[in-house]
Parts: structure tokens; C-alpha cells; sequence
């Protein structure tokens, strides 16, 4: 089936036998209350409409029959995944600055078993999604998912979740380079920061990676 979402900046043709939706870093960690976003002083109240936006769009995906992929943000206990010093991850990524700059909270962000690091309970995946766990900021950077998408002959990826302007569009951008087809769901992301920094996204996005639609039109175009 051909769906013909009124995409930005161009429409865009996509089969839906090769189409998938992507939803990125939907977790505790960056959701809920207790969760680093939370501990570190990020303002986390608006993150719940995106998830309230994913559940839709995830009624309209299942019955379309789209294929659904998770990206699951976490290091393992002792953290020999995350690059230890001598990598960029180490100095940058925001969990694993928290334990160091913050030892005083206790706590192992983003651990993999942890409720810190547990997919929200509103977007539980179902049996038959995949779910690819990262330690990188891209879901394609040290995982198996370009061969997972590869074998199920997926070209389409439709984009979700959290943040915009780091996990999404890191993801996003190496999807483009690997000749992925990728569109960015405008309503169902948001960014870390400043709301300008959404803007910035959706404008690389249309103007040099991909394309760029609203849940309201992506669900019409599943009909």
C-alpha cells in the first residue's frame, strides 16, 4: 500500500510494507518524575503530550500493520559501554555526567534492569516490536539495527520521541546517510532545551535530511 503523507517540504511517497515507526528514548529517565531528566533540573512537564501523542499514533501503526521499533538509551552496571575517559561519550552524555557531577543522588542513571531505564508504562512495547538498546546518543552507532531494518526490508523510518535535538536527530541524520527514507513526526518529539532548538531540527531536517509531518496527517495517511 501506498500512503502519501502531505509531507514538508515536499510530499512524499512511502510504502507501507517498507515503513516503520521509530520511537526513540521514551523512558522514565527522561519522563517521569525521579528520572535524570527530573534529577538533573530539566523541566519535564510537557514531556507526557508527547507520550500521550505516541499512544495515538501507535493505535493507527499496529492497525496499519506497520513495524514498530524501539531505541532504548542504557549502560551496563559497570559501565563498560559507555567509553570509559579517553571517549567523548564519557565527558558529554548527560547520564553519565549526572553520576559523576552529582554522587551525592545515589543513583545509576540509565542502567540497564532499572526503572530509570525501563520504557514508559503507557508505550510498552508489544510482543513483535523490536527493541534496540544503545549506549550512544544514535540508535545505528555500535547496535544491530541497520541489520534489523535492512532484513525486514524496511526504507521508510518515521520518527518519535525524545530528545529532538540529540537521540532523534542523531538517529535521524545517520538513518539519511545509510539511505534510509526518514521523516521526523513534528508533534510526537520534543527537544532538550530551549524551544528554539525543536525549530532548528525540524529546519535541518526539511531543508537537509529528510522530511518532516504532523500525527494528525501521518494518521490520515494511514487510511
Amino acid at each position: 500500500m501506498i500512503a502519501k503523507p502531505n509531507t514538508r517540504p515536499e510530499p512524499l511517497q512511502v510504502d507501507l510494507e517498507s515503513a516503520a515507526l521509530v520511537i526513540v528514548d521514551m523512558q522514565n529517565a527522561f519522563l517521569a518524575k525521579g528520572g535524570v531528566f527530573d534529577l538533573a533540573g530539566v523541566d519535564i512537564s510537557q514531556m507526557s503530550k508527547v507520550a500521550g501523542v505516541i499512544q495515538r499514533i501507535l493505535e493507527g501503526v499496529r492497525a496499519a500493520g506497520l513495524k514498530i521499533v524501539y531505541l532504548q538509551m542504557g549502560y551496563k552496571e559497570d559501565l563498560r559501554d559507555s567509553g570509559g575517559p579517553d571517549s567523548p561519550n564519557w565527558h558529554k552524555e548527560f547520564a553519565l555526567l549526572l553520576m559523576r557531577n552529582r554522587p551525592e543522588l545515589r543513583v545509576k542513571p540509565l542502567t540497564e534492569g532499572t526503572w530509570d531505564f525501563a520504557i514508559v508504562e503507557e508505550l510498552t512495547p508489544h510482543p513483535g516490536d523490536l527493541v534496540v538498546v544503545k549506549s550512544r546518543y544514535s540508535g545505528f552507532a555500535g547496535t544491530n539495527l541497520d541489520s534489523l531494518l535492512r532484513t525486514r526490508r524496511i526504507r521508510y523510518l518515521f520518527f518519535s520521541g525524545i530528545a529532538t535535538n540529540v537521540c532523534v536527530e542523531s538517529t535521524l541524520r545517520d538513518a539519511y546517510f545509510l539511505d534510509y527514507w526518514p521523516i521526523l513526526i513534528t508533534d510526537a518529539t520534543m527537544q532538550a532545551g530551549p524551544a528554539y532548538l525543536q525549530q532548528a531540527t525540524v529546519e535541518n531536517v526539511e531543508n537537509h535530511f529528510g522530511w518532516t509531518v504532523d500525527s494528525q496527517e501521518f494518521l490520515r495517511s494511514l487510511k
